[in-house]
């Protein structure tokens, strides 16, 4: 009898050592490889959350080689993440954030108060000179607690730092930087992130490996690699064959192809991305589009659900604003009816009845198929231009040094509220806006400070109506995009965030059979 107790107890300890060594390799072992096609070119500035631009696209780099105090995660659009905690002083003068104990680089360095500050000093990127012009002072009481301290009360200090509206929450090592330089860490980011870099070939192709340490938990595939393929049939040939598990951007006609197709899964993504038309010389006098009625022929001359159904198979939205439908203090603007005859009458009216040659059409590379049928629709009224793509690199620095004409495809899918799409975009100096209007700047100016929500939501309501009331843009859309997963994909990644359009976070991916 005793014998048999201790067979059973023997096999039970050596049961429970199996489950417990099984689960220790699920934990610590990650495995295999995901690999996805992009749809635009690589550049080292994506790794680099100093320069972060007003687009979502970095953020696709940001989340597995970087990592935030604060930032959006399945469970929360605000999640603690370096910071495990932060509060805020009664007056709303200062903000202070706990880091999370433990927390690593990749090169084995903790991440202290001074990485937090060196970030925060060093960033340039989008919406930088409203961060820095409010900041009155970034203080280091001891490693793990920093205290930002500003000038007044500015309610959208979070919305600007704590979410992906800018990338100054993304936090670098500051001895590292120091000790490589600033093309040095382009070259070899090391970050905080859940993977760390491998290996880059510009316009080509990066690689990425699990960072087994990682506070959230231990990523489930080892190695994640992301190839540059511009070509959107190509995308989906490389999809088809298995030669990457996610392609991005399959819109149209492939999209239907990939539900189509046995073992592939069309996975749209609608996001806070909205798209718009950028008439960058209204403010010269001498152009066709300093008329009024000339930018509301734009408006009126081009078909966007036709486009929509087309190009994104009808998932994406018309909301006639440059503002996502889901962002604090948004003003649902009248739409644009489709009537071609209007926007010829309106031509006519401003002096244009034959149309005119309106030049250049700019547009990211990534968004000719997004471009390309709006250009048509103008063409057709009279609006004679022609596109001109350029690399997402390129042209973002073209973009914001001012060096576009006539006219720009504006988009932005970054995060934030309407002040923080506004700021960048329309308001007089910001990094993408090629003029303003004094009472849109000054009914800006106003609400930053407005510590009442109502008064605030009725100062950026106002902002949007003038903007709509001025055709300053064309607003297209909202984007959902398109994009096809593969048969060996456990969990994609797409969607667990609410309104982010890539795979994230990326310890959350898997393969099937792990």
């Amino acid at each position: 009898m005793a014998s048999r107790r201790t067979r059973l107890i023997a096999a039970g300890v050596l049961a429970l050592m199996s489950a417990a060594s099984t689960g220790a390799l699920a934990a610590e072992a990650p495995a295999g490889q995901m690999s996805w096609a992009l749809h635009f070119s690589l550049a080292p500035t994506l790794f680099e959350p100093a320069e972060t631009p007003g687009l979502i696209t970095p953020f696709m780099m940001l989340y597995a080689l970087h990592d935030a105090l604060v930032k959006p995660l399945p469970e929360r659009a605000m999640a603690p993440s370096l910071a495990e905690s932060w509060s805020t002083s009664h007056d709303g003068l200062v903000y202070e954030f706990v880091l999370r104990k433990g927390a690593t680089f990749h090169n084995g360095e903790p991440v202290t108060a001074e990485d937090v500050k060196f970030s925060f000093d060093r960033y340039r990127g989008v919406s930088a000179r409203a961060l820095k012009e409010k900041v009155a002072a970034v203080e280091t009481p001891d490693p793990r607690r920093v205290r930002f301290r500003l000038k007044q009360p500015w309610p959208d200090f979070m919305a600007f730092y704590g979410t992906p509206a800018t990338g100054a929450a993304w936090i670098v090592p500051r001895k590292y930087v120091e000790r490589v330089g600033e093309d040095g860490f382009k070259k070899a980011p090391v970050g905080a992130g859940p993977y760390k870099f491998v290996s880059f070939t510009p316009g080509v192709e990066l690689v990425l490996e699990a960072s087994e340490g990682y506070w959230r938990k231990t990523p489930s595939v080892k190695r994640l690699v992301f190839k540059a393929v511009p070509d959107a049939v190509t995308r989906l040939a490389m999809l088809k064959r298995g030669e990457v598990d996610i392609a991005y951007a399959v819109t149209g006609e492939l999209g239907e192809e990939v539900r189509r197709t046995p073992g592939l899964t069309l996975r749209p993504t609608p996001f806070v991305a909205t798209h718009w038309l950028v008439f960058a010389d209204q403010w010269d006098p001498s152009s066709p589009w300093h008329d009024r009625r000339v930018r509301l022929a734009a408006n009126h001359a081009v078909d966007r659900q036709a486009i929509n159904q087309a190009v994104t198979l009808g998932f994406s939205k018309i909301t006639g604003s440059i503002i996502p439908t889901s962002f604090e203090f948004y003003w649902q603007p009248p739409l644009y009816p489709y009537d071609p005859g209007k926007a010829r009458q309106l031509l006519a009216e401003a002096g244009y009845p034959k149309g005119f040659d309106a030049g250049d059409f700019w547009c990211d590379a990534g968004a000719c198929v997004y471009a390309e049928p709006v250009l048509n629709d103008l063409q057709a009224v009279g609006i004679k231009t022609r596109l001109r793509p350029l690399e997402r690199a390129g042209f973002l620095k073209a973009y914001q040094e001012k060096k576009l004409k006539n006219i720009i495809h504006g988009l932005s899918g970054i995060f934030g509220n309407a002040a923080t799409r506004l700021e960048p975009f329309v308001i007089s100096g910001g990094a993408y806006a090629y003029g303003g209007h004094p009472d849109i700047d000054g009914l800006f100016k106003e609400q930053a400070s407005e510590l009442d929500p109502k008064k605030r939501e009725a100062l950026l309501h106002r902002i949007q109506q003038l903007i709509h009331d001025k055709a300053m843009v064309f607003p297209i859309w909202q984007l959902a995009l398109l994009q096809g997963v593969g048969p060996r994909v456990a969990e994609s990644g797409l969607g667990l965030i609410a309104d982010y359009p890539w795979s994230a976070p990326y310890e959350d991916v898997k393969l099937k059979g792990k």
